[in-house]
């Protein structure tokens, strides 16, 4: 399948999903040595191949189109994180509402590690499309797949657009499970050895197992 529409495809399946809205979020693809971002006020209906934007390592304009409002951070990813070659940015209902707590997605489930850590960073608030949420970003970011933004949304990141939607889609679910939690109690925290288990285990999970010699 062209990258293009396949980056076209995640997006309508998001919003059929729930985790974006109208023209809410963003998503990306690396391309070459920059990448395809959706467009500026897209919505999964008008959506289509040929109105994603090309840019370069830059940020600068490779095709027509004026490319989504976030760039920025997608391109500062990109730079920053060579192993990073899709980037999926939401404004599911769950993230965003531990988001506009200004809380940090704690351990309370083994699965929070698919973000590659013992937690999923809450990053500070800034204004949207601005250096300074870039910055926050990958701050939040770092040695992880996935943060929250404060009172704006969630950012996931993966090798492939499959494993960026999988993150988003999960770290929404957790979300929801510990506002949940949140509700009736004080949700109990694994520990940082158990967590540290977790993500040993995650690093071949659902791998096949090597050949033999």
């Amino acid at each position: 399948m062209d990258d293009r529409q396949a980056l076209c495809d995640a997006y309508r399946y998001l919003a059929e999903r729930g985790l974006n809205r109208g023209s809410t979020g963003n998503l990306s693809l690396r391309h070459g040595d920059g990448f395809w971002i959706t467009p500026s006020g897209a919505s999964a209906a008008r959506l289509a191949p040929a109105t994603l934007v090309s840019l370069d390592a830059a940020g600068d304009a490779l095709s027509p189109g004026r490319p989504s409002s976030e760039w920025r951070f997608h391109r500062d990813i990109y730079a920053a994180r060579a192993e990073v070659a899709a980037i999926v940015h939401t404004h599911s209902p769950h993230a965003t509402a531990l988001a506009c707590l200004r809380r940090d997605l704690p351990p309370f489930h083994y699965m929070v590690a698919i973000a590659g850590g013992r937690d999923v960073r809450c990053a500070p608030y800034a204004l949207f499309g601005t250096e300074a949420l870039s910055a926050a970003a990958l701050e939040a970011l770092d040695e992880r797949k996935a943060c929250l933004l404060a009172n704006h949304g969630l950012i996931a990141l993966g090798a492939d657009l499959e494993e960026a939607v999988a993150i988003a889609e999960e770290v929404e679910a957790l979300c929801g499970q510990f506002l949940a939690a949140c509700e009736t109690g004080e949700p109990v925290l694994l520990t940082d050895d158990e967590m540290a288990a977790v993500i040993a285990r995650f690093e071949t999970y659902g791998r096949a197992p090597a050949a033999e010699e």
